[in-house]
């Protein structure tokens, strides 16, 4: 059986990290955005993590976590099983080919009860770019290439940390809206950050004026805000627990010994179910 075909051109995506990596300034504000909001979530742990890691392609920013291990995002990642009481990866795992196998490699990294926390770009990602982009492709030249990289929803990166094996699953999303003088001032902090399209089915020659010449027009006309075009980054934050006999466990289903109206102090009112009609 063929493996699925690659969604991302890694040698592409380290290409343009490390020209990323090598400006004079790098755009990697969302990168300290999502380190404050990391940090942020972990002063509400109740625990002091003695042994962190963290996967990243910008060690100059996340460095200063917790003294943390720094790990680059290689399809195998180098943790050692069970060495870490926090593993925390970092807006990588949207351009991973196989973000399963990533978290899985995590969770084998953590000790029992360690906690792991993945930050990633969400579906809402660059929803403006993406729709004029591909209205003034198809209006230009009649088709659309494959410009910016389909990005997870919520809930389907959510369903990723059960499949994953983590415990006490969570998943919520932080927006960013930054604005922009123009389009291409918006494209050049892209390529700033790294960020620049890495897909393996992406068109190789360049963006054809006609076409950046309508996009432009188009975003203009319909996400400028007094002049200035707005760009929205959504971050999706996972959280998870490598599984351990010392966390909280759900009840067995009809195990209560209490009743929740008793509880609340109220009444309780009966309803017919007409599935079931020995419930009434």
């Amino acid at each position: 059986m063929q493996p699925p075909p690659a969604l991302t051109d890694l040698a592409a995506l380290r290409r343009f990290r490390r020209r990323a990596n090598g400006m004079a300034d790098p755009a990697l504000f969302l990168q300290h955005a999502a380190v404050t909001e990391v940090q942020e979530r972990l002063t509400l742990v109740n625990r002091q993590f003695t042994s962190p890691a963290v996967v990243t392609a910008f060690p100059q920013v996340w460095d200063g976590l917790a003294d943390a291990r720094i790990v680059p995002d290689d399809d195998v990642l180098d943790l050692r099983d069970g060495a870490h009481d926090l593993v925390v990866h970092a807006l990588s795992l949207h351009w991973a080919n196989d973000p399963v196998g990533q978290m899985v490699q995590a969770r084998r990294a953590l000790k029992p009860d360690g906690l792991f926390i993945g930050v990633l770009f969400g579906g809402r990602t660059l929803a403006e770019l993406r729709a004029v982009l591909a209205e003034a492709e198809v209006a230009v030249t009649g088709g659309l290439a494959p410009r910016v990289a389909p990005m997870a929803e919520i809930r389907d990166a959510g369903a990723l940390l059960q499949r994953a094996g983590f415990a006490l699953p969570v998943a919520d999303s932080v927006m960013q809206v930054v604005t922009y003088a123009s389009t291409l001032n918006l494209m050049r902090d892209l390529r700033a950050m790294g960020e620049v399209n890495a897909l393996a089915a992406r068109e190789r020659r360049p963006l054809r004026r006609a076409v950046l010449a309508e996009a432009m027009r188009l975003y203009q006309r319909e996400f400028a805000e007094e002049g200035r075009i707005r760009a929205t980054f959504e971050m999706i934050f996972l959280t998870g627990w490598r599984p351990s006999a010392d966390q909280p466990q759900p009840l067995r289903p009809g195990s209560a010994k209490s009743r929740l109206a008793d509880a609340l102090g109220t009444g309780e009112t009966q309803v017919d179910d007409p599935a079931r009609p020995d419930r009434v």
